[in-house]
């Protein structure tokens, strides 16, 4: 039975268009996953995220960042032969006119690839996750930043439903096999909840924030960390 991931391997990809692609992350994953590619252009608002990406392909000339809102994209209709987005579409203040621009940049035939975590039936350690990505989602959007917490699996096949999207093949990935409690894993984590914790300072609703953030260090190092369910999709554009 085809896959989303077995069919990746086997896509020619040609053009590709990472949507909201920070450091480039997914870029990596679809480097290594794609049976072969042209060029990658990977857009995002963060300027910061630039640096990293430029860092992080510094040897793939290929592969190149261009700084540009997902809302109004300045590329030409059909101009791409694959559209991805990662773990993005709940950092969307309007989603629907980013939708409608990855549908005008992709030609008819062309491959959207959709990943996003959700939330539904984690395992305890999964739980942990969910919980670190919605207590960063609150401590960002109380700094004035869009930051919704993850969806349960249905919403994102609502939201696939927009792009009208045909050929579409399913996979819902996890990895369960790791050390929930590897101590490089850990340490990350909790280097990540001390910095949020410096952010709140002052910010509405910091003494619940701050509460938040102490019992979720503790949960990491109790019950460990692993990543939640994500939902891969991989179609064609009509």
């Amino acid at each position: 039975m085809d896959t989303a991931e077995s069919t990746i391997k086997t896509l020619s990809a040609g053009r590709v268009l990472d949507v909201a692609t920070g450091n480039g992350q997914f870029i990596n994953f679809l480097i290594e996953s794609l049976k072969d590619y042209d060029e990658i252009i990977g857009i995002d608002t963060n300027e910061k995220a630039a640096v990293a990406f430029a860092e992080a392909f510094k040897d793939k000339p290929q592969v190149r960042f261009v700084r540009m809102d997902a809302v109004k994209m300045n590329f030409p209709d059909a101009s791409f032969d694959t559209v991805c987005i990662s773990n993005s579409l709940h950092h969307m203040p309007d989603l629907e006119p980013v939708l409608a621009e990855m549908r005008r940049v992709l030609r008819p035939g062309g491959h959207f690839i959709i990943a996003e975590m959700y939330r539904d039936n984690p395992t305890e350690t999964q739980m942990t996750h969910v919980l670190m990505h919605h207590w960063l989602a609150a401590v960002d959007t109380a700094k004035g930043i869009v930051h919704n917490e993850t969806y349960i699996r249905q919403r994102i096949l609502d939201i696939l439903a927009k792009l009208e999207m045909t050929d579409m093949i399913f996979d819902d990935a996890s990895d369960l096999n790791e050390d929930p409690k590897n101590p490089e894993t850990v340490k990350s984590l909790i280097d990540t909840v001390d910095q949020y914790l410096k952010r709140i300072e002052g910010l509405p609703g910091e003494a619940a924030l701050r509460e938040r953030g102490l019992d979720l260090r503790q949960r990491v190092e109790e019950i460990g960390f692993h990543s939640a369910t994500s939902l891969r999709v991989i179609g064609k554009r009509l």
